[in-house]
């Protein structure tokens, strides 16, 4: 059975993608499943947050993809950072990618094409994308089954969902109409504030059950975290955040919400 891959995408930087791709893969794995976290933002910042030198690195995520003649992806992967998690690297070399690849022919397909011969291997793979919607980010979306969307939960995050909409159903149309919202996931929520609870309640009325009722509260755990090079899942075991993304990683594999203890 091929890898179920899922997008973790939003254009607007901080809003807690790579937290949630790094915390969501470690609660995956944590339940058994096998898999593989691809670092496809030149920030290098799910790199980092696993303790992979990725600056000292020869090959990383930007060979595979430039230089697929001769790199597999395959060879690019660091095995065994957790039990049942893998990671494909990132550094600033991918920065360069959009500019290399904008000639190429196919070039939408090519991290799809990259991915197929390991496909088999996993049960998911998760794609820490850059924050933008250019070249990368749609190879993301052109590679995957579903999207999931972190979502700040402040009003002016909210101004980029209608942008960020639009491409995803420029890529259902053009490039792979099997693309489907897994869902948007509310991060950095202060429950001491009224103005979260009503991004909540707007992102609601407008998306309906496309918003998990799991939500990521702001805390300071989540910047400790990456330091010691550890998720929180590690970090800090039975803080809210740990438990928000074993929920939502339990929600995923299961198909299902809980009911929210939020």
């Amino acid at each position: 059975m091929s890898a179920r891959v899922i997008s973790i995408t939003n254009q607007k930087g901080g809003v807690g993608k790579t937290t949630t791709v790094i915390n969501l893969g470690a609660a995956l794995a944590e339940l058994g499943r096998k898999t593989l976290l691809i670092d496809l933002d030149p920030q290098a910042a799910l790199s980092v947050g696993f303790g992979i030198n990725s600056y000292e690195l020869e090959e990383t995520i930007y060979n595979a993809l430039v230089e697929s003649d001769s790199t597999t992806l395959e060879s690019v992967i660091h095995y065994e950072i957790r039990p049942n998690l893998d990671v494909v690297p990132s550094n600033i070399d991918l920065a360069a990618a959009e500019m290399e690849l904008i000639a190429a022919i196919g070039r939408e397909y090519i991290l799809k094409e990259s991915l197929e011969p390991v496909q088999e291997r996993y049960e998911y793979i998760l794609i820490d994308c850059p924050p933008s919607l250019g070249l990368l980010t749609i190879n993301a979306l052109t590679a995957s089954d579903e999207v999931l969307i972190p979502l700040q939960c402040e009003y002016l995050a909210l101004r980029g969902m209608r942008m960020l909409i639009e491409v995803i159903e420029k890529v259902q149309k053009k490039l792979n109409p099997d693309l489907k919202i897994l869902g948007i996931l509310g991060t950095m929520y202060n429950a001491r504030t009224v103005h979260a609870q009503e991004v909540i309640e707007e992102i609601r009325s407008v998306f309906g059950d496309k918003v998990f009722d799991v939500v990521v509260h702001n805390s300071i755990k989540f910047a400790e975290a990456p330091v010691v090079h550890k998720p929180i899942l590690e970090y800090a075991s039975g803080h809210p955040g740990a438990v928000a993304y074993r929920t939502l990683a339990e929600v995923i594999v299961n198909g299902e919400e809980k009911e929210s203890k939020y």
